[in-house]
């Protein structure tokens, strides 16, 4: 019987069945390892920059708000099954929360109609004539962030997603630009992208992930790291209930003049008209 011959050594084959002889920058397990962290953090922030600069972007606002709004359709019907499950265990005092949680996510559900009009009003207004200008970039979820996000979409122009990897499954939303949506191992690097290039920080109403941001950005400005962006917080009840920034003051905590580090605004052209005043937009 004739022998079956092959064109390499057999060492040869013994080396392929290895991980060590598979080219550093292929061998996905090798970069894994902890000792390689300092290059998956410089390949992180090195990737979306690239990107954004082949799409053009040159400044962006970034949006940020909780990403457990949905728009008022979704929380009259949230609110609607809280109180049909209410009303079959009245005694229930948990589905009772439920309520009053699902009444109070239907008053807020109007700012999800309020970032997608800013949205709208900043993307048709800044990405003319192939300028990329004030290009909306949120966190890449659902609720405002997807409003946002969606607003941008609605008139055909560019949007950015800075998704996170979390121990929980999440996905970036439909709307978002596919070029220009990104995805994070480090929040680290994430942070960084969302202020690299931003002219303005707009926050509505959110959670922890929202404040964490809001204080970092209000960080930066407070001690001088950044003076290019302005902070609006859109929605002022929310905010003065929610934070007592004159307590701060009293306490001796920060200063005065730091409550101007950010302002409020109520209504779409409100934002729009403190973002463009700051940066020396024209808006007639």
């Amino acid at each position: 019987m004739e022998q079956k011959t092959t064109d390499h050594p057999p060492q040869l084959d013994r080396d392929h069945a290895s991980s060590s002889y598979i080219p550093a920058d292929k061998d996905t397990e090798f970069l894994q390892r902890d000792e390689l962290r300092p290059i998956r953090i410089g390949l992180e922030l090195l990737k979306p920059e690239l990107i954004q600069k082949e799409e053009n972007i040159q400044s962006t606002i970034v949006v940020f708000g909780s990403a457990r709004l949905q728009e008022p359709t979704a929380a009259r019907q949230a609110l609607k099954k809280a109180e049909e499950e209410a009303a079959q265990a009245p005694n229930d005092h948990g589905c009772q929360r439920k309520v009053a949680i699902a009444k109070r996510q239907l008053d807020l559900a109007k700012y999800y109609d309020i970032a997608r009009d800013f949205s709208r009003l900043v993307s048709s207004t800044c990405q003319i004539d192939g300028h990329c200008d004030y290009v909306i970039v949120t966190g890449g979820g659902p609720g405002i962030m997807e409003a946002a996000n969606r607003g941008a979409a609605d008139v055909n122009a560019k949007s950015i997603g800075l998704n996170i990897t979390l121990p929980h499954e999440q996905y970036p939303n439909p709307y978002i630009t596919p070029r220009l949506s990104f995805q994070f191992r480090y929040f680290a690097i994430r942070k960084m992208h969302f202020l690299i290039r931003a002219k303005a920080l707009v926050a509505f109403p959110g959670g922890f992930g929202t404040l964490d941001e809001l204080f970092e950005t209000l960080t930066l400005l407070q001690t001088g790291k950044t003076q290019s962006v302005i902070v609006v917080l859109v929605g002022r009840d929310f905010w003065e209930r929610l934070i007592n920034w004159q307590f701060l003051v009293d306490c001796g905590l920060i200063v005065q003049a730091d409550l101007g580090l950010f302002h409020y605004a109520e209504t779409v052209q409100e934002a729009w008209d403190l973002i463009a005043r700051h940066n020396g937009v024209p808006t007639t």
